[in-house]
């Protein structure tokens, strides 16, 4: 991801404002704390190390980090959870992982805090308040700060699309100009276009989308598609009722659609790809869009060969019934275990600060606050900046339950099994998720 380190006349005006430094001085002259923040090993958590120079020099407090690249990081760190250990003082832990951590008391209650300190969550993207930090969802109690917003989006070949050749061979087989697609059937349309295509010599494909097994990918893939063919995790009046839901005739559509985007117009060897083999496919030249979180774009549009406006970017197309796209992202909680718990609300109190908040989008990171990201100029800061914005307002997430491990196994089991072994239909997929997902709820005595 795109990072620019701040410079000493940046952290002096940063010190300057009075305003922030004051918040601290407390907090130094009583006692300086080493405090351990734990996340992910990728791009944004580079950049965070960067913006918390600032707060060591604020605060007085020494900061360590642990990150644990994305295939291990949930294992790792819900191990460190459940085990009571005392790695981390502060944990940017996953959406889906809030439901647990609150019902175990693994993260601090921050309703107190929060009102204490004027931290009001209507200060924040509404979908990264239920997403990120409450339990029960849409309930008034929170175990995290918003910290990172991203979603599912689109990367696209801008170069190739603007072509004239391509646009009027485009053009002759459907009847409209190659342009962003509006609908998940115009997505395949292109996908389609694109396969096997020869470009510069090359042969490219159509999409690089998420396949991945082993832990969430395929999941966070196909729902883009499932929701928008009307998948829904439960009847609305009655919590924990699938049947009919999970497995209607639009989930069942919408599952079909996914397959048939795989099995048209998807490169060679994509059985099992996720966030860092759809970059390298999108980056090498393979193909002419990738689906991919958001935190990407920036390292896209610094790339010396797909950057520099010869890429674009669009909000996953709406499908049959609706616009949807996945959550992704995450919140900042401070560990229950934690010894510095005092110093940690601290960071939390720092990094909710408007002005540190703006600076975390220009390192390279994803604020989740109105006042940076709904500001005038925000839109035309960086040219992905108003697809983040459009996507953020459709998202949908994951079940946030205590037993989202499991749910998430049996999805990605009866998910693969069908979209890329080819095995069964998607209505025997579905009905077997709703059978796996009825044992599970009927375990924890919700059904």
């Amino acid at each position: 991801m795109k990072r620019n380190r701040l410079t000493s006349s940046t952290t002096l005006g940063f010190l300057a404002a009075g305003v922030l430094s004051a918040n601290f001085a407390t907090a130094t002259a009583v006692q300086a704390e080493e405090l351990n923040l734990c996340w992910a090993a990728w791009d944004p958590a580079n950049a965070l190390v960067e913006l918390s120079k600032d707060f060591e020099e604020q605060s007085g407090h020494t900061m360590s980090f642990e990150f644990v690249p994305w295939p291990n990081f949930a294992d790792r760190m819900l191990n460190e959870l459940n085990s009571g250990g005392k790695l981390c003082d502060l944990l940017i832990g996953d959406s889906q992982w809030i439901g647990g951590a609150a019902e175990n008391g693994q993260y601090l209650k921050l309703n107190e805090f929060f009102e204490q300190e004027s931290i009001s969550m209507d200060d924040f993207l509404p979908a990264t308040v239920v997403g990120y930090a409450q339990w029960p969802k849409n309930t008034p109690n929170y175990y995290a700060l918003p910290a990172y917003a991203d979603v599912v989006g689109w990367t696209y070949r801008k170069d190739w699309f603007s072509r004239p050749e391509i646009q009027a061979e485009f053009m002759e087989q459907h009847g409209r100009e190659l342009d962003v697609p509006k609908t998940l059937e115009e997505l395949k349309q292109i996908g389609e276009f694109f396969q096997g295509r020869d470009i510069d010599g090359k042969t490219v494909y159509g999409a690089a989308i998420y396949t991945e097994r082993g832990s969430e990918g395929l999941t966070m893939g196909l729902t883009n598609a499932l929701y928008n063919y009307g998948f829904q995790y439960e009847d609305p009046d009655k919590p924990y009722e699938l049947e009919g839901f999970v497995n209607s005739q639009g989930s069942i559509d919408g599952l079909e659609f996914y397959k048939s985007l795989y099995d048209c117009c998807t490169p060679p060897g994509a059985s099992d790809a996720y966030m860092s083999q759809n970059i390298d496919a999108y980056k090498s030249g393979q193909v002419a869009m990738q689906m991919n979180f958001a935190f990407i774009w920036p390292g896209v549009e610094a790339d010396p060969v797909v950057g520099n406006g010869n890429s674009g970017y669009f909000s996953n197309p709406a499908g049959p019934t609706g616009q949807f796209a996945q959550l992704g992202g995450q919140g900042i909680s401070v560990v229950a275990n934690s010894e510095n718990t005092d110093a940690a609300l601290e960071y939390i109190k720092w990094f909710a600060q408007q002005e540190v908040q703006q600076k975390w989008w220009d390192v390279g990171g994803a604020p989740a606050l109105r006042a940076v990201v709904e500001a005038p100029d925000f839109a035309q800061s960086q040219p992905f900046a108003q697809t983040f914005l459009d996507s953020m307002a459709i998202v949908k997430d994951f079940w946030a339950e205590p037993s989202y491990a499991s749910l998430l196994i049996a999805t990605q089991s009866r998910m693969h099994n069908y979209v890329v072994a080819g095995q069964g239909t998607a209505k025997e997929a579905l009905d077997g998720l709703v059978k796996d997902w009825d044992e599970i709820f009927e375990d924890e005595g919700k059904k």
